[in-house]
């Protein structure tokens, strides 16, 4: 009979480096960096590693766990490679927890990583959707920007309301960006200034949408019961959940493009493994996969803290901020943090770890009890989500 991972392994040690345009320094540079902040906070060094699984899109797919092994200098330790869209970084966390939830392991390492800005994409590679044998030409800022003008006219907001809506998300987030050290992105901004920015994609301007950067985060994964061997504040996995979806939005009419059914679907997965019951009460905080300003709108209503067409009177009376009830994106976000594509989902563990430890500086969200992170690869049609829950 199938088993849930609640409350049966912890994360006792975490690392992440700055994002950025990181010119001067390697993948390698980067994994090191963040492994050994993981190393340190978990007092453990990197021989007492058993297994490791290393989450990348583009850096080094022929490498194999070579790509990691090598720049840490790992002594014949099995390594993984997991890619699953931007979603990849949160699929080595649930590698490396089932892993040490079976029993095999004791001491488990998941890192990922990736160096966006030498690859010269402008923005992400693209990837192929098999199967329907049929394939949208399209933009990731096109695709977003048809949820958009959707959302609207489902909703009946007109294109200044829309827009005033949807730039209340970077307001807030580059406000918290401001109070990160760590974030590619340091400066606020004003609605205005977001409204009036430079179209992209109708009716997504430059600040709806979030940059490409280069980084690194890493977790360090033992079993519950050993967790406060290590540290007095461990923090312990209460879901891990994954979703992906067979693609109908590309091959079929009746996709309404105001919702994402695998987000959906994997909120309803982890609140039913972690136990939770009204998501909106007992969520304390959330990092989503915000790449584009109506993206993190849709996502407040797919994972029920939103009412569905609603989201609009909670964005504008300041729920998502880090004074109101629900606090989203505290570190600023894919939006102010970057998006190296293999590292944002431990990127976004990492800011739910610090929370819950205290440890969050002028960011930090009050007495906070139970954290979410979702992590989205792919396009609204067809996409992964995965959906994990931590908790004290």
């Amino acid at each position: 009979m199938a088993e849930s991972i609640k409350d049966r392994v912890a994360i006792i040690g975490m690392g992440c480096t700055n994002f950025g345009e990181l010119w001067d320094k390697s993948a390698g540079d980067l994994m090191v960096e963040a492994a050994y902040e993981a190393f340190e906070d978990a007092g453990i060094e990197p021989k007492d590693v058993q297994a490791a699984w290393v989450g990348t899109c583009h850096e080094f797919s022929g490498m194999a766990g070579l790509g990691l092994s090598v720049p840490l200098r790992l002594q014949y330790k099995p390594v993984t490679r997991v890619e699953n869209l931007c979603a990849t970084g949160s699929d080595a966390l649930r590698n490396a927890c089932y892993a040490v939830a079976a029993g095999i392991y004791d001491i488990a390492l998941a890192l990922g990583c990736e160096k966006l800005k030498d690859s010269g994409f402008s923005g992400l590679g693209g990837a192929m959707v098999g199967g329907t044998n049929v394939r949208p030409s399209m933009t990731a800022p096109g695709a977003f920007a048809m949820m958009a003008t959707k959302y609207f006219a489902r909703y009946g907001l007109s294109a200044e309301e829309g827009k005033r809506m949807l730039a209340h998300i970077p307001v807030k987030s580059h406000h918290n960006g401001s109070l990160n050290p760590k974030a590619h992105f340091q400066r606020e901004v004003t609605l205005e200034q977001v409204i009036n920015a430079p179209i992209i994609a109708w009716p997504l301007g430059l600040f709806d949408c979030c940059g490409v950067s280069d980084g690194s985060a890493a977790a360090i994964v033992v079993r519950a019961e050993d967790a406060k061997h290590f540290r007095p504040d461990p923090v312990y996995v209460k879901a891990l959940q994954i979703c992906v979806g067979p693609g109908e939005g590309i091959a079929r009419t009746e996709y309404d493009y105001t919702h994402v059914e695998e987000t959906y679907r994997a909120g309803l997965a982890a609140y039913a493994e972690a136990g939770i019951k009204n998501p909106r009460q007992e969520i304390s905080m959330a990092e989503v996969h915000d790449c584009f300003s109506i993206t993190e709108a849709v996502i407040m209503e797919d994972l029920q803290f939103s009412p569905r067409g609603r989201v609009k009177e909670d964005l504008e009376a300041g729920t998502f901020t880090l004074e109101g009830d629900l606090p989203i994106q505290p570190d600023g976000g894919l939006k102010c943090f970057g998006h190296p594509i293999g590292a944002s989902g431990l990127r976004m563990m990492y800011e739910m770890y610090k929370q819950l430890q205290g440890k969050a500086g002028p960011r930090q969200i009050k007495d906070p009890k139970i954290g979410l992170t979702h992590n989205m690869g792919g396009q609204p049609p067809a996409c992964t989500v995965s959906c994990l829950i931590v908790g004290l």
